[in-house]
């Protein structure tokens, strides 16, 4: 019964997304047990983008499009933003659309979504992308699959001395943001998004060399799918002067770099 509650919700959701070609290939992949690419064009983007139908792109696409999440008000436009748990692209492409002059860092562990993510922002020359899971250590770990969809690998330390867990995926270049800033020899980042499915417990153990040089930070928490994350994220995120919370999403900012907008959700 679940399972097909599940079906209905991402039938509902293409529908939406993509009016009745979302809802064919929705029902089409449903009972095939199949997803296809499915091209969305919209006015505020500059070229279309595309969603695995059905999949858990579509709360994703709602996520971001429909319902704003990253519809703020800014002190003065970012020249670095990066995307922590890009997925296939989407926020990334938002961004991009908004801040046509900002260096967009797309961080993204799981190999398929970042197949998707590297053709949706392949258009986008300010958009360069990194296969890699956001971690504490640069190091290689484990990429798994907890059942939740393509928008729910979680990662892990990779012990050779256990046995590979049954949801193994693959394995994955991890990476720390200080890491990140050397390599892209960067001063500040402006925005720092980051949906990293519980790792965000192990990347705010220790913030000491990168907190600083961030001036806002989005953020989901996933404190039910890894505890302690909560307490591991306040621990490491001293600094900011405004917080609020919209949707799943955690918004943090230094001097009021980001405001929080009157968000009207499009239909």
């Amino acid at each position: 019964m679940k399972n097909l509650k599940n079906q209905f919700r991402y039938i509902k959701r293409s529908f939406r997304a993509a009016g009745f070609r979302g809802l064919f290939y929705a029902i089409k992949g449903t009972v095939t047990n199949s997803e296809v690419v499915l091209n969305i064009g919209r006015k505020d983007l500059r070229f279309p983008i595309g969603l695995r139908i059905p999949s858990s792109d579509t709360p994703t696409y709602k996520q971001i499009f429909i319902k704003n999440d990253y519809d703020f008000l800014v002190a003065s436009p970012p020249k670095v933003i990066v995307d922590a748990g890009a997925n296939i692209g989407l926020a990334s492409v938002y961004f991009a659309n908004k801040y046509p002059d900002a260096m967009i860092i797309a961080i993204e562990p799981e190999k398929d979504n970042f197949e998707l993510l590297t053709r949706n922002v392949e258009p986008y020359k300010n958009v360069t992308t990194v296969h890699a899971a956001l971690w504490n250590k640069n190091e290689l770990i484990n990429l798994i699959d907890p059942g939740l969809g393509s928008w729910g690998f979680m990662t892990e330390e990779n012990n050779i001395l256990e046995t590979i867990p049954c949801n193994f995926v693959h394995m994955v270049k991890a990476i720390t943001l200080d890491k990140i800033i050397e390599d892209f020899q960067l001063e500040k980042i402006d925005i720092l998004k980051i949906d990293i499915e519980g790792a965000e417990k192990e990347v705010f153990e220790d913030t000491s060399a990168w907190i600083g040089k961030v001036n806002a930070l989005i953020i989901e928490l996933h404190e039910s799918m890894k505890p302690g994350c909560i307490r591991s994220f306040y621990n490491g995120s001293n600094g900011f002067d405004d917080e609020w919370k919209h949707g799943e999403n955690l918004y943090l900012s230094k001097g009021k770099y980001l405001t929080k907008r009157l968000i009207r959700p499009t239909i």
